[in-house]
Formats: C-alpha cells, sequence, structure tokens
C-alpha cells in the first residue's frame, strides 16, 4: 500500500549529515552540534567510542586511559542535553529545566587541570595537552558553558541555523556582518541553490511529472 500523502518524506541520512562539526565556535556548544539535524529527525553524530575518540581529537582533548567509552558517552549525553536547553534558552527565550541547571552546576564543581607554561626552543609554550579524567571532562565542559551564558556579549552573538532542518547553535565572530547560516558552505550554499531552484521554476514552471524536491538539510 503507498503511503499516505500526508506522510512526511524520508530524508536519507548520509554520511557528510553524520560527520562532527567543530565550528560552532566554543566548546560546550561543539559538544551540542554533536547531534545534527535537531530541527526535524536528530542524527546522533557521536553514538560510539571511535565517534567518542574522534570528538576528542578535534575539541584537542585527550582523556587518560582507563575510563568506560559507554559510561563517558552516557554522560556526555545527559551533559549535551542540558546544555542544548539552556544554550537555546537565548535564542528562543524559554525558561530552561531546572535539573539542566543543576547537572550543570554539579558538574562544573570539580576542578580541570590548571594550564602550565613551559620554555621551549620554540620559546614560551603551553606544556601540551593534558590527559583528563571523566569528570575533568564534564567539568570543563560545564564551566565552558557557564562562561557563554555569563558573557552578555558572547550571548549576543549566539544564533540558531537559519535552515529550520539544522538549527545548530553557534557563537558569531565579533565584529563584520551578522552569520545567518551556521556555514555558508553547507546550509548556506544548500538555501541559495533551493532559492535559484524555486526562481527557475517560477520562470519556466516545472514539468508535469516532476515534483520539486528541497535540498538536504545540514
Amino acid at each position: 500500500m503507498d503511503a499516505s500523502p500526508q506522510e512526511p518524506a524520508r530524508r536519507r541520512v548520509t554520511e557528510h549529515l553524520r560527520k562532527l562539526r567543530f565550528d560552532a565556535g566554543t566548546l560546550c556548544l561543539d559538544l551540542v552540534a554533536t547531534v545534527g539535524r535537531r530541527g526535524c529527525v536528530p542524527v546522533e553524530r557521536m553514538g560510539d567510542p571511535g565517534r567518542l575518540d574522534e570528538w576528542c581529537q578535534g575539541v584537542g582533548i585527550s582523556l587518560a586511559e582507563g575510563y568506560d567509552p559507554a559510561v563517558t558517552l552516557q554522560a556526555l549525553h545527559e551533559l549535551r542535553e542540558a546544555a542544548f536547553d539552556i544554550a537555546s534558552s537565548v535564542i528562543d527565550g524559554h525558561r530552561p529545566r531546572p535539573e539542566a541547571l543543576v547537572l550543570v552546576n554539579r558538574l562544573a564543581r570539580p576542578h580541570p587541570p590548571t594550564p602550565r607554561l613551559e620554555w621551549t626552543p620554540e620559546g614560551v609554550r603551553s606544556s601540551g595537552r593534558e590527559q583528563l579524567t571523566v569528570q575533568q571532562l564534564m567539568s570543563t565542559i560545564a564551566r565552558d558553558l557557564i562562561d557563554l551564558m555569563s558573557d552578555s556579549e558572547c550571548r549576543s552573538r549566539m544564533h540558531a541555523c537559519a535552515s529550520e532542518a539544522c538549527r545548530m547553535i553557534y557563537l558569531d565572530t565579533p565584529g563584520g556582518r551578522t552569520r545567518k547560516w551556521c556555514s555558508m558552505q553547507r546550509c548556506g550554499n544548500q538555501a541559495k541553490a533551493a532559492s535559484h531552484r524555486r526562481r527557475t521554476t517560477r520562470a519556466v514552471g516545472p514539468p508535469a511529472d516532476l515534483q520539486a524536491v528541497e535540498p538536504s538539510p545540514c
């Protein structure tokens, strides 16, 4: 039996869509971005130990040996949803869940490693990436979120991608023109292509047997 006309078309989940994003502008928003396409059917981008390792490398974090990947992923997913609830409140003005605030405040209590400087042949440099325990990782992310939410100038630069399917939250760069899309190379170009197709269709009219198809979201 054919699907009901009211049933929304299923969008193909490509490897490009599953790819991790490291361009949200800050650590906590990079964590939030490990779920893609929040505007429609969410896509998990960090659902296994391999993706966890890839994400840590992408944000410049090294975890100390002995951690449980499954437990770590579950903890990060819980923090991710709390961070999304809190960060998105800046965009739409809703009141975050009390339990989201409690979780972030609790996770921020332990102190992450103190940064260190050392002398190298190239001059003064940081001592390199410290290996973090899972507790220190969670504290680092939670503190980054607290710092973000405590800075009025940073909050003013927080936006959600204009793509209704994507809605990725990102921190815009200071100065210059306000960015509309999470990435011009992704959602921006897709929107421009869709707009061009609509203009062309209006000008020449669509073939009788062809239904317009929107581009895949970010």
